[in-house]
Formats: structure tokens, C-alpha cells, sequence
């Protein structure tokens, strides 16, 4: 049994009459006559009576007219998904990311997305940089903002943002209202810092921003999280220097103040397969790009 063969049935189904369908079909009626054949032959029973008097439809041929209905139907729905997802208008975006990631317009990104590509489902996971590689080099993510470079050959990158560090005070701290501070200003400080093991780099851009300020940080806390070290800072517990994304996380209890003379920067990259056709994953990188160049 036949796709052709089954529109060539419904046709025929329809007009009862092998001159008007083959005409209707674009074809002589030999052809018609024959895929009707090869379609009872096929399926094992007769669906036309043919007569001097014309052609009607048998008890199994009525039976098959909803049925190869439903068939065509599901076919061209499978075709027309194969499409879309080809356009990238359809099909799944998985994405990781940071958790700083929340605070770097990552949301409206993804909300303008799901607005204009509204059958593309979205499944986002907060992983850490290196959890969203392992991911990736395994095609369990199509997408990752990470803050590392550390990228196997198999992954392409984009730089998403590139932003300052600056220091994360408690509100009650004694130069918490100052419009701006050195790093050195804080070298007797008490520092709460990302985790090594969940960010080397990160760690390693704090530290270098201390040393090149003159002075080694008194580490008493690590967080595996950046909402975590401006928590831990909140209350009291130590002094951070954090992208200056976090600004924007409203944690009470934390203030925010810029950093002078402090050259290290916070690069947050998006990473992907670079052997991947997702067609959806080009349209969101697309959107990046685009809000990278409003910025």
C-alpha cells in the first residue's frame, strides 16, 4: 500500500467515476485503473464495483475512506514537522546555564523566543560551566552559557557579555556608601569566594584581581553559586568582588559599589556542538547576536 495509491483511492471515493478522477488527478485513467488494483491487491479486498451503470464504493472501500483519511493526514503533518524543524520553527532548545545568567538579560532572551517561535520548546537547566560541557560534548545540551575558555575542539563559542567586577559590601560595612573603592581598600577584609572545584576560573579572576591589587584574600568562605556569595555577603559574613550582573539580583542586605584600577574582567561565553543542526539553536544564536548588537 501506497500514499500515491491511497489519494488516487480517496479521489476516486469521491467522484465514483474513473474519467472525472483522473482528470481531477492529472492523469490518464490506465494509470488510475491500475494503483486501484494494486491497492485491493494489496490490501486483500475489493473497493470499487465497477458496472456498466458506473462505480460504487464496497463495504470494505466505505470502511477505508476514514482510514486513509486519517493515514494522509498524519502523513502530511509528519512531513510538514520535518520541515519546520529543518526552519527551526519547531522542535526542542535545551539551554544551560549559570545561575549569574538571570541577571544578564538571559530571560527577556528567552521570553522574546518563545514569543516569536512559540512551537520550539524551551528547556533551560542551571549546571555549572563544567557540568554544561560534559553536557554538550555528549549532546545533551544544545546550548550553554559557561564563563570558561577551557573548550574542547568540538565546541564553538560566542562571547555574550563582558562586564567589570565590583565589590559586594554588607549594607552596614563602613565604605558601603562609597561611590567607588579600590581592590586594595578591602585587603583586610574577610572574602567570600566561588568555589574553586565549581569555577577555577572564576576563582582564579578573583585571586588575580586581588594579587594584582597587592594583596592575597582572606578566603573564609566559598558558595557554589554567585547568589550564594552576595547572600553570605548580606549577612555579614565577609566582603566579594562579583560581576557586576549580581547588581541586579535585589538581595537585601548587599551593596553594590564599582571597582577602580581593577583590569580583570567577567566573560560569559554561549557554547555549542559545532557539528550541530539544530535549526533552532541558529535562530536563538541568531537573537543573541542581534541583542549583543542593541547593547
Amino acid at each position: 500500500m501506497k500514499f500515491r495509491q491511497l489519494r488516487y483511492f480517496l479521489v476516486l471515493a469521491d467522484e465514483l467515476h474513473f474519467g472525472r478522477a483522473a482528470e481531477r488527478l492529472a492523469i490518464s485513467q490506465p494509470p488510475l485503473s491500475w494503483n486501484i488494483q494494486q491497492l485491493e491487491r494489496s490490501i486483500g479486498a475489493q473497493l470499487f464495483v465497477r458496472s456498466s451503470r458506473g462505480v460504487r464504493l464496497t463495504q470494505a472501500g466505505r470502511a477505508l475512506v476514514p482510514a486513509a483519511q486519517a493515514l494522509l493526514a498524519q502523513a502530511d503533518e509528519a512531513a510538514r514537522l520535518a520541515r519546520d524543524v529543518e526552519r527551526g520553527v519547531q522542535g526542542v532548545l535545551r539551554i544551560g546555564l549559570v545561575s549569574s545568567m538571570l541577571y544578564r538579560s538571559l530571560p527577556q532572551l528567552l521570553r522574546g523566543f518563545a514569543q516569536r517561535s512559540p512551537r520550539v520548546q524551551l528547556r533551560t537547566a542551571e549546571m555549572s560551566s563544567h557540568d554544561q560541557i560534559v553536557a554538550l560534548s555528549h549532546g545533551h545540551l544544545d546550548l550553554g552559557f559557561v564563563h570558561t575558555v577551557q573548550l574542547p575542539p568540538t565546541l564553538e563559542r560566542l562571547t555574550y557579555s563582558n562586564e567589570p567586577f565590583i565589590a559586594c559590601l554588607p549594607a552596614a560595612h563602613p565604605l558601603a556608601q562609597s561611590p567607588a573603592l579600590t581592590p586594595f581598600a578591602l585587603r583586610n577584609e574577610t572574602f567570600v569566594m566561588f568555589a574553586r572545584d565549581a569555577s577555577p576560573d572564576y576563582y582564579e579572576r578573583v585571586l588575580t584581581l586581588c594579587t594584582g591589587a597587592g594583596f592575597y584574600p582572606n578566603v573564609c568562605h566559598e558558595a557554589r553559586h554567585w547568589l550564594s556569595v552576595v547572600s553570605l555577603v548580606a549577612q555579614g559574613l565577609g566582603v566579594a568582588f562579583v560581576p557586576q550582573a549580581l547588581a541586579h539580583s535585589a538581595v537585601g542586605g548587599a551593596a553594590f559599589i564599582p571597582l577602580e584600577n581593577a583590569a580583570t574582567r567577567s566573560q560569559t561565553y554561549g557554547v555549542w556542538r559545532k557539528d550541530s543542526d539544530n535549526a533552532a539553536l541558529m535562530t536563538f544564536l541568531d537573537d543573541v547576536r542581534a541583542q549583543k548588537n542593541e547593547q
